[in-house]
């Protein structure tokens, strides 16, 4: 298989990775016809324009949609390769993984599918999800064969093919990074090569889809645990009265030590979800992995208890805190699963407390903030008002400001915006 065999292809999701995803292709000459359920995002990329916020990611968009390689639609049209990247939640509390999504892009691709296509599930997901969507799409397309039954010889190709990016570097790292391809066949792996031959100059490294799901999740897992490590250590030294920071880059100095740094918790859409994945499925086995689990998800609420006694050793009744971020990295708009959002949302629903947010890459809070008293300002604005300043995601506009604006505040740093 060529990459010149290759001539369309289509991405459902348009979103973090499926946006840069279906931009790369287009700008290697490749049509592209990008299939996302929201019209408001159809209408925007078609316009040339981008409905996230990603370095490099505009240029991109505007120069495919004007050569006419890039078009979005809302349905699905004919293409040779399908490509998968819708979201994987967990469901609740529960944290078992919500497969609906990606069941419902299969109900949407089915109909356009035909001989020789490959479908390529790209979404991070626990390990069987590429086989569960094996079956819906033999469930849906009876007229056609498929790998789990016909093998070789299968008139549809299916492989996983995770993202490995990080964000705000995403444009870069799709062309880079490794990627690990799990065909359910030998065929459905060459063709997936050869598909993201197209803009990969990276190796394309070839093993089964449940080994390549798990590799995602293993990827995630081994960074969430060491962050937990930073995470504990930050509540052991606030006991012994000892900075953090200062001891991890003493730590740090030892030439195979190398801490992270610790913060309010973990958020996005990979670390934060992705370890459930694997405990969800070995709950007996993965100690570690759900240890970690509740080191990181209980750290938002220590930082509530750190703003609430700040609040009585100010020795006021009520406080103006000001939370600088709510994404859930520095430097980029992406809010989902922030553990900054969470504390927010916290604050806000607490008595006494006025709750003032400085977000410089969102222009509007999200709908479901919207209803609350509370609204966005500048920076300088949210600590001039404020009489506890609370930080929360180190922001280069957080850390190119005035220390003296920090005067007579309560300053609560949780990620060395100040360090």
């Amino acid at each position: 298989m060529q990459t010149s065999d290759i001539r369309r292809v289509s991405v459902v999701g348009l979103g973090y990775i499926g946006l840069p995803t279906a931009a790369m292709f287009a700008s290697r000459k490749v049509q592209v016809i990008g299939i996302d359920v929201k019209p408001d995002t159809v209408d925007t990329i078609n316009r040339g324009e981008v409905h996230i916020v990603e370095p490099d990611l505009d240029i991109a968009v505007r120069s495919s949609t004007r050569s006419g390689y890039l078009r979005a639609s809302l349905t699905p049209e004919p293409a040779e390769a399908f490509l998968i990247a819708v979201p994987t939640p967990f469901v609740g509390d529960s944290h078992e993984p919500d497969l609906s999504y990606i069941q419902s892009a299969c109900e949407t691709i089915a109909p356009a599918l035909v001989t020789g296509n490959i479908v390529i599930l790209e979404s991070t997901s626990p390990v069987g999800a590429t086989e569960h969507m094996a079956d819906w799409l033999a469930e849906l397309r009876p007229d056609l064969s498929f790998p789990q039954k016909a093998g070789e010889n299968s008139d549809i190709r299916i492989a996983h093919c995770p993202e490995r990016v990080l964000p705000g570097h995403v444009m870069q790292e799709l062309i880079t990074n490794d990627r690990v391809i799990g065909g359910m066949t030998e065929r459905c792996s060459e063709m997936a090569v050869a598909v993201y031959r197209h803009f990969v100059t990276g190796n394309c490294v070839v093993t089964t889809p449940r080994t390549a799901e798990m590799a995602k999740l293993t990827e995630n897992s081994f960074r969430d645990v060491n962050i937990a490590f930073a995470n504990e250590l930050s509540l052991i030294c606030d006991k012994l009265d000892i900075n953090v920071w200062e001891l991890i880059n003493l730590a740090n100095l030892h030439p195979r030590v190398n801490i992270l740094r610790p913060g309010p918790g973990v958020g996005g859409h990979c670390i934060a979800v992705d370890p459930w994945f694997i405990v969800a499925k070995t709950p007996e086995e993965a100690q570690i992995i759900h240890t970690a689990r509740k080191v990181n998800d209980g750290k938002p609420q220590w930082v509530i208890d750190k703003v609430v006694e700040a609040v009585q050793a100010r020795g006021q009744s009520t406080a103006t805190v000001a939370c600088l971020g709510v994404a859930f990295k520095p430097d980029i708009d992406d809010l989902r699963e922030s553990p900054a959002l969470a504390i927010a949302k916290k604050l806000i629903a607490t008595e006494n407390l006025n709750i003032i947010v400085a977000e410089p890459n969102i222009d509007k809070l999200p709908a479901n903030m919207a209803e609350l008293d509370v609204s966005l300002h500048s920076p300088e604005q949210a600590i001039a008002k404020a009489d506890i300043v609370l930080g929360l995601v180190a922001h280069r506009e957080f850390k190119a400001l005035s220390r003296d604006l920090l005067d007579g505040k309560t300053v609560i740093d949780t990620c060395a915006i100040w360090e």
